[in-house]
């Protein structure tokens, strides 16, 4: 039979496992996202910051990736399907607005704004993240200073 400190202790794993899963999900959106945002930008200078987010994501997901695995949890495979919908729905925009580049850095800014919003909420749970916690806040320092350069590009462009 399972003691209080016993249950206690696997629901902070399962907690754990599951805000990593979904901070998971969000970094494949976000480079699902950005390599989209590769394909439709007409700026070079655009696409080559593009390709830059898009690793650090993937970085990013690895890294996760690893956190899930060495609390015995299983890692989700892919984005989540709002985020599918959401590029779907920009193929959609663009193909009756054009590839306005200012459009995709607005898209890329919301997309940030929601993954900082995640990764606080995550964050103030801190009491149950364990190991994982300077990932996460690593995580996020990088995807506010991406934040940061996107505003400014957009107002650049």
């Amino acid at each position: 039979m399972e003691t209080t400190r016993e249950k206690a202790r696997r629901m902070s794993q399962e907690e754990t496992i599951d805000a990593l899963n979904k901070l998971l999900e969000k970094n494949y959106d976000a480079e699902n996202g950005y390599r989209t945002a590769i394909k439709d930008a007409d700026d070079s200078r655009l696409k080559n910051y593009f390709v830059g987010q898009a690793a650090a994501r993937s970085q990013n997901a690895t890294e996760l990736d690893k956190a899930i695995r060495d609390l015995n949890g299983q890692p989700a495979e892919k984005g989540s399907t709002t985020a599918a919908a959401h590029r779907m729905w920009m193929d959609i925009k663009t193909a009756f607005t054009g590839n306005d580049d200012e459009a995709i850095l607005e898209e890329c800014i919301r997309g940030d704004e929601a993954a900082v919003a995640d990764y606080e909420e995550v964050l103030e749970k801190s009491d149950y993240l364990g190991g994982a916690q300077p990932v996460l806040e690593y995580q996020l320092s990088g995807i506010k200073n991406t934040l940061n350069n996107i505003k400014t590009m957009e107002d650049v462009i």
